[in-house]
């Protein structure tokens, strides 16, 4: 299960919109308390992709790395990823599947409709390596946490 402040749950899909009809991009930080993944703030990226960056994204590594390194500064992990799919549904594609890499994490998508967020799924990426990887749907309890500033990509 992800947990997620109103306001994190609400940045994500903002940014969505704003990105419109591109694809948005970030990461989750935060903590896992057994099966839960407990966001506590969030990082936008930028979609580094030139090809095809309306139903493509990609975070540039060096920029996932400083996110790590200031989360872990605060006591947090990345427990998961976020991305919106512009008038596509919030679904995962064989892209998605095959360009995921963090077990264990949430992979967030939003679906954005002519500019608008519409439907908000997670999915978490179980398995133990590349060859038997696969989403699996995940519940997301929206709530009012403790959580920490959120954090913008420069």
């Amino acid at each position: 299960m992800l947990k997620i402040d109103k306001s994190h749950y609400e940045a994500l899909r903002c940014h969505g919109e704003e990105t419109y009809p591109y694809e948005c991009c970030g990461v989750l930080l935060g903590t896992m308390n057994g099966e839960q993944r407990i966001v506590t703030s969030t990082a936008r990226c930028g979609n580094t992709r030139d090809d095809s960056p309306h139903n493509r994204y990609h975070i540039d590594p060096r920029e996932l790395v400083r996110i790590q390194r200031e989360g872990r500064e605060r006591g947090e992990d990345i427990v998961g990823f976020y991305h919106s799919h512009p008038d596509h549904p919030a679904r995962w594609s064989p892209t998605d599947l095959a360009e995921a890499h963090w077990f264990s994490c949430s992979y967030v998508i939003t679906s954005v409709a002519k500019g608008k967020a519409e439907v908000t799924n997670s999915f978490e990426l179980s398995g133990s390596d590349e060859a038997d990887k696969k989403f699996v749907d995940e519940k997301i309890e929206i709530g009012e946490l403790e959580s920490k500033p959120q954090g913008r990509a420069s």
